[in-house]
Parts: structure tokens; C-alpha cells; sequence
């Protein structure tokens, strides 16, 4: 598997003409998960190119791709660049029309490639198409789709109302916002987990915003698409069983959830708004360490969540043989996109 196809690189099936799985490259960030990446690698398409970014895991998990896999394309990072990073350099490395991410810890079930170039083909209007997360069981996870971000959202977050009322819609509405999950359509914001993206809409958004570490950063790159018009859509057909969260600790990924949430906030809401949001966040997470002792080692974490992501100190180094994307960007009135770092108008809905 490689990724050096020429930019408008397809291939036919069948002599129709139809593009076939070369014209996607597979995405993957390793970090510390050898064995499950192995898995999921494993079912792929052989011609599918495929990018793998090891997050400087030092666990072997490079060289075992290396030696089960000598032809993929295996970017070795000196430190650990988080998802967003990594991502945006391999996407630098795409020559495909289309690139798909897909979490280390998945594993395929039937083509969910194939499933979801299909669905681009026949429908390329959204531009970026969330595959469906399922348990080992076969049931689904509710993580493929999500809710953009509220404060009303964040009230129920608050009051706990999202969590005594976990499958309604009205109040816990980041979860169980978008169309039914064994149906699919059209969905506020998409999970990273499993999702193919046209390289054109990518590089137009500038990748994702290098300011999330990890987390929130697919539900960022979602609402700058929306703005443009190309939100995101659920194919219910492509499906991955998802073994979630397989390298973090509960604390730990709650923590950086949170990160990823307040930082979300702090660029994407007014000072006003976003200072009402950020207190009830805090507010949720202190009304859960009262009943749970995750949640108190997450309260006692506040001082981290609460900052969000700090700045990168520098940007992915991207090797010189390959075009830099532009920086994150948001779609200006007029003018097409504009720096993602300069005022963004805020979700319509409270």
C-alpha cells in the first residue's frame, strides 16, 4: 500500500469507470497501540494507499508496522503531535481525491472504504462522511455523529440532565443529535474515528486547527465545513467495530475531553458566551464528583481542563517534497476562507 498516486488518481472496477478504493488514502495516528493497529491494517483493501503517523509511541508499534507491512507509508514523529497535528501531516503527503481517518483501535467490518466512497460518489455535496462506530456486540456505540456544541447543551451537562435522560434528544442533545445511526443522513458534526473526506474540502478548511491537541477537533473542522455549506453526513452502510479510547485511561481521556471541549469554546464562542459555557461545564463536572470517584479525580484535574490546549509551540514539520496546507481556516463572507485564529461567527442555535 502507498499513497503517491497522482492527484486526480482513480481506478476503475469492473471497466466502468467507477473509482475504486486506490482513489482514498487511509489515514491512521498510532500511538501505543501495536497490536490493535495491526488488526485493523489488516482489514483493508490491499490496494487501498494507506499513511501511517506514529505518535513517537516507543512501544514497537512503528517497527511492527514496518516489518508487517514494508510498503506503507510510515511517517516516524519525534514527539507526540496529538491527532490534529499528525493528521494535518499526513494529509500533506495525499495524492488521492480523497483521504479517510480511521482510529487505530478499529477494525473493519466489510468495506467501510468501499461503502463510503460509494456514498461520495453518488452524493458529493457534504464533502466529509462519518462511517458507524459499533460495540464488539454489534451495537451501536452512538459516537459517529454528534451535536455541535450549546449552551443549552451545557445547562443539561450542568444539571445532569444529560445524564439521567442519556437518549433524549432535548437534553443530551451533543449525543444524540443527527439522524438515526442505523439510517444515516445529515449530522451537525462528525467523530474522527472513522471518516472520509474530499482532499479538495480538507485543504480548503486549512486541515484541522493545529490548536487541539486531540478531541473537538473533528467537531471544529464539521461546523467550518458547515459554514460553507458542506456539513457532514452519516453512511450507515460503513461500519468499524471501535474498541474506544484503547490507549487513554477513563480519567485521563475524560481530562482531555474536556481540554478539547473548553478549547472548542474559547475559539469558536464570543467572551460573553463563552464564559457562560465554560461555567457550566465546570459546574457539571463538579456535580458528578459527587457521586463518582472518576469524576472527583477529574475535578481535582481542574486546573488542566480548564486551561484547554496550549499553543503548539511549533507547527508539524511537513517534509519538503509535499505542499503545506493552509492555516485553519473559517470561510469568510465574501472571500473564501480566512484565518481560523480571527473572529468566527458562533452556532445560530443556544
Amino acid at each position: 500500500m502507498t499513497a503517491t498516486e497522482g492527484p486526480q488518481a482513480v481506478a476503475a472496477r469492473g471497466g466502468d469507470g467507477t473509482p475504486g478504493v486506490d482513489a482514498v488514502t487511509v489515514v491512521l495516528v498510532a500511538y501505543r497501540t501495536r497490536e490493535l493497529i495491526l488488526t485493523c491494517l489488516a482489514g483493508l483493501p490491499p490496494e487501498c494507499p494507506v499513511i501511517v503517523v506514529d505518535n513517537a509511541s516507543g512501544d514497537g508499534t512503528a517497527e511492527a508496522i514496518e516489518a508487517a507491512y514494508p510498503k506503507i507509508d510510515l511517517v516516524r514523529s519525534e514527539e507526540n503531535l496529538g491527532f490534529a497535528r499528525a493528521v494535518n501531516l499526513a494529509a500533506a503527503r495525499v495524492r488521492t481525491p480523497y483521504l479517510m481517518l480511521l482510529n487505530p483501535d478499529t477494525e473493519p467490518v466489510g468495506d467501510p472504504v468501499g461503502a463510503l466512497l460509494h456514498h461520495a460518489i453518488a452524493h458529493p455535496e457534504p464533502g466529509i462522511y462519518a462511517g458507524r462506530t459499533l460495540r464488539r456486540d454489534g451495537s451501536d456505540d452512538g459516537r459517529s455523529v454528534f451535536g455541535l456544541p450549546t449552551l443549552w447543551g451545557y445547562l443539561c451537562f450542568a444539571t445532569g440532565l444529560s445524564s439521567v435522560f442519556r437518549r433524549s434528544r432535548l437534553f443530551n442533545p451533543e449525543e444524540c443529535a443527527g439522524p438515526d445511526r442505523a439510517v444515516g443522513g445529515p449530522a451537525p458534526a462528525a467523530s474522527g474515528c472513522v471518516m472520509l473526506l474530499e482532499r479538495a474540502l480538507f485543504e480548503r478548511l486549512g486541515g484541522f486547527d493545529p490548536r487541539f491537541f486531540m478531541y473537538s477537533e473533528d467537531v471544529d473542522l464539521s461546523y467550518r465545513a458547515g459554514l460553507l455549506g458542506r456539513g457532514p453526513v452519516l453512511v450507515a452502510g460503513a461500519t468499524v467495530v471501535h474498541e474506544n479510547g484503547a490507549s487513554s485511561s477513563q480519567t485521563v481521556k475524560r481530562v482531555m475531553v474536556l481540554r478539547g471541549k473548553v478549547t472548542f469554546v474559547r475559539l469558536r464562542w464570543s467572551p460573553l458566551r463563552g464564559r457562560v459555557g465554560l461555567a457550566l461545564i465546570g459546574l457539571g463536572v463538579w456535580v458528578r464528583s459527587l457521586v463518582g470517584k472518576g469524576w472527583a479525580e477529574v475535578w481535582g484535574r481542574r486546573a488542566e481542563w480548564r486551561a484547554g490546549w496550549p499553543e503548539p509551540t511549533a507547527p508539524a514539520p511537513i517534509p519538503a517534497s509535499t505542499p503545506a496546507m493552509a492555516p485553519a481556516s473559517v470561510p469568510g463572507p465574501d472571500s473564501g476562507p480566512v484565518p481560523a485564529s480571527g473572529p468566527v461567527p458562533a452556532p445560530e442555535s443556544a
